[in-house]
């Protein structure tokens, strides 16, 4: 099991177009590249929302206790 050759992959290629057809290569090319361009803004939208919120300086609450 070595590392696969030119002619593998022209092998292979020549497979997925006979099984794919020359039409349909162009959409699905398309359609993976939207369908990664989708995950990395999603990926960028979770890093966005997952920073933590900035800290309050601490909230002074005036007024006068009862004693009992």
């Amino acid at each position: 099991m070595g590392s696969l050759s030119i002619w593998h992959w022209l092998i292979v290629l020549l497979i997925v177009v006979l099984v794919f057809g020359t039409k349909k290569l162009p959409n699905i090319g398309k359609d993976l590249g939207n369908a990664v361009k989708g995950f990395k803004e999603g990926m960028n939208e979770g890093a966005k929302d997952a920073q933590p919120p900035a800290k309050d300086a601490g909230r002074i609450i005036d007024g006068e206790a009862d004693k009992k």
